[in-house]
């Protein structure tokens, strides 16, 4: 079965939304044993989760983009864009794109049944966050700059049921990031 791979840039403090410290993390970032770390992870799926609002964002940016590896990556994939507020998919010039907007957990099961590679979140907090929460979400790996952004969107908030995850990698760079990968753990008696 398929797996629901999250992967987010977070800051020492939790903040996954860091337009004030950008391009620390970008120059931080920018360096091949951190995107080698990340692109192998990438190549490992094929089909790609967005929320909403992330998918708003970057519609129009990366099918004009000329980042590579993951331009290509992210424009020729199937892109499922969870959303109750949009009418339709795609924006733009953004092809693969199709909206889920019905029972979130039954097309998710249903996606996982299908044949194929990992299925692949970026971005969309929210959704990790939803996703996390009904136990839909096979791991998360998070790429920890060592920045304190201060203020900002934060990956989890408070009231939120307690989840157990496991560690199943991780790895230091030379410039300090550190790249932690967790596996949901079961969570249907949470202790």
């Amino acid at each position: 079965m398929r797996k629901v791979v999250a992967h987010l840039i977070i800051t020492l403090d939790g903040v996954v939304v860091f337009d004030i410290v950008a391009d620390t993390i970008m120059k931080l970032r920018d360096t091949e044993e951190v995107l080698a770390d990340f692109f192998a992870k990438v190549a490992e799926e094929d089909a790609m989760l967005l929320g909403r609002v992330t998918y708003q964002e970057w519609a129009d940016y990366w099918p004009n983009s000329t980042v590579e590896p993951f331009a290509s990556h992210i424009n020729k994939i199937p892109k499922h864009v969870v959303s109750k507020a949009l009418a339709a998919t795609p924006e733009g010039t953004w092809e693969n794109a199709t909206l889920v907007n019905g029972n979130l957990a039954d097309t998710i099961m249903t996606l996982k049944r299908q044949p194929g590679k990992n299925i692949g979140i970026h971005g969309s907090p929210t959704l990790v966050e939803s996703l996390l929460q009904a136990d839909l979400l096979d791991e998360l790996r998070l790429e920890i700059y060592p920045v304190v952004a201060g203020s900002g969107a934060r990956l989890f908030h408070d009231g939120q049921a307690i989840k157990h995850l496991q560690l199943a990698n991780s790895k230091i760079t030379k410039n300090g990031v550190a790249i932690l990968t967790y596996k949901a753990a079961n969570n249907s008696k949470d202790a």
